[in-house]
């Protein structure tokens, strides 16, 4: 995906099967806890390009965010510092491929940042 895309919204719920039956009935969501990555129910929509998780609801987790593709989350974390955002969550590995981290703009708003892959590449 190209340096910009949202490509992952994560949902955070009280109780993931009930999540999973209200989305999956009302948008068609297919929803499964993918290998290595059990109890953070993943969703996929129908089209097959946009989905993303629940994660538990907690304190500092009571909305949606989405997550940018990033070309380099290091390069985009000193960028939002120079534009006066603030870094929520520093770099973090998901896989040995993939990276995330949360970032706040001036006002507050919050958005993920995802670098790399998470399937292996073919070879």
């Amino acid at each position: 995906m190209p340096h910009g895309d949202i490509t992952h919204i994560e949902i955070p719920v009280t109780d993931f099967a009930a999540a999973g039956a209200f989305y999956s009935a009302l948008f068609g969501w297919q929803i499964a806890e993918a290998p290595g990555f059990e109890g953070y129910p993943m969703w996929q929509a129908p089209n097959k390009i946009s989905g993303g998780a629940f994660t538990k609801r907690e304190d500092g987790s009571t909305s949606p965010l989405s997550y940018v593709e990033v070309d380099s989350i290091d390069d985009t974390l000193a960028a939002a510092r120079a534009a006066g955002g603030t870094v929520v969550a520093e770099k973090a590995p998901i896989t040995d491929t993939s990276w995330w981290a949360v970032v706040a703009d001036p006002d507050g708003n919050t958005l993920g940042l995802y670098e790399g892959m998470t399937t292996p590449p073919e070879g």
